[in-house]
């Protein structure tokens, strides 16, 4: 697909301006791909009740599920964020729009084989005392100019600590050779404990394993905002939870639970970050015209990546434009921060 942006007209510098108001003070640190959603929900909720205050109209831009680089962060945490739509339509939290799903949907199928898959699959266990590494090449485009503009691929590697209770300190990230802290989330002066904002493997042991139950459990817990389509929502928290260190019923659960969200379907052409082509599985947003989309390997059934692009012209670049890109490379088990795996120095 093409990640190239032609013909954006820029959004007007005020709009840009009060966007970097509200963005907090630049850090020093990068974010997990969970914690960028959550700190993206924030501050589009924050930036539509602001416009509301003044009886301004708010100005459609895109919401794809991207994480800003630690470097990008300082310019816009809103780099993948956007300014909120205005919708009446908001289901109430807890709803389950899901039950209209059927499984007789490819989509229904193909992650039925998925699932099977990660059920069969051996993970190690994870103590509370130890991380989960995380090596991945990034990808993304950054909106602050008014139009996407498509960065080159980095490098990074995480390391998350495990402990339940609540953090400070939730790991180190390195990113093109720089390591840095995670910190928690922005609001948590006592510290982040596990659970949606930082899935420890602990905390998704104890998830449901009934896709019904399990579904039902993330559209009660999953943030709600204004302008943010449900079902899309908790597709992209599901997405969010994907390649990650979890027991092989919890796997196979998300993805069940992932086949009976309305509007999940194959994508053929579906390929990661470093053109790794494989498997897809996606679901348009379609108020902001993106499309989120999951990539497996076509033998094992494995988790690659993912990637979010546009699927219509706007003001940020023509459809198929690059938003993200991710491909996993490693995830592995390790009692240090800061440790590789044995083998990789």
């Amino acid at each position: 697909m093409n990640d190239e942006t032609t013909g954006a007209s820029p959004q007007p510098n005020g709009d840009r301006e009060e966007i970097a108001r509200l963005l907090p003070a630049p850090a020093d640190w990068g974010l997990p791909r969970e914690q960028h959603l959550r700190h993206k929900e924030l501050l589009m909720h924050h930036i539509e009740r602001d416009r509301s205050t003044r009886s301004r109209p708010a100005r459609r831009l895109l919401r794809p599920a991207l994480l800003a680089s630690a470097t990008a962060l300082t310019l816009a945490g809103v780099l993948a964020a956007g300014v909120a739509l205005h919708d009446g339509g908001r289901e109430p939290s807890g709803t389950a729009s899901h039950r209209a799903a059927t499984d007789m949907r490819p989509a229904a199928a193909l992650l039925g084989r998925i699932s099977d898959a990660a059920e069969a699959r051996t993970t190690p266990p994870v103590r509370d005392d130890q991380f989960v590494y995380t090596r991945e090449k990034t990808r993304g485009a950054d909106l602050t100019s008014g139009k996407a503009v498509v960065g080159p691929l980095t490098d990074r590697e995480t390391w998350l600590a495990q402990e339940p209770g609540p953090l400070r300190k939730l790991g180190l990230i390195r990113e093109n050779g720089r390591i840095s802290p995670i910190n928690a989330e922005f609001g948590d002066t006592d510290g982040t404990p596990a659970g949606l904002s930082r899935p420890t493997y602990r905390w998704l042991s104890s998830l449901p394993t009934d896709p019904d139950d399990l579904l039902a459990y993330l559209y009660a817990r999953t943030p709600q905002a204004e302008a943010r389509e449900r079902d899309q929502a908790v597709f992209e928290e599901i997405g969010s939870l994907l390649g990650r260190m979890m027991p092989p019923r919890t796997a196979a659960a998300l993805y069940r639970a992932a086949a009976r969200i309305p509007g999940v379907a194959p994508a053929p052409r579906a390929h990661d970050a470093i053109g790794r082509r494989g498997l897809g599985i996606a679901r348009d947003d379609v108020r902001h015209g993106v499309r989120t989309e999951w990539v497996f390997d076509t033998e094992d059934y494995s988790f690659l990546g993912s990637r979010s692009y546009l699927v219509k012209d706007t003001s940020y670049g023509k459809a198929r434009t690059l938003l993200s890109g991710e491909a996993e490379l490693e995830l592995a088990v390790v009692d240090e921060a800061g440790r590789r795996p044995a083998g990789r120095g």
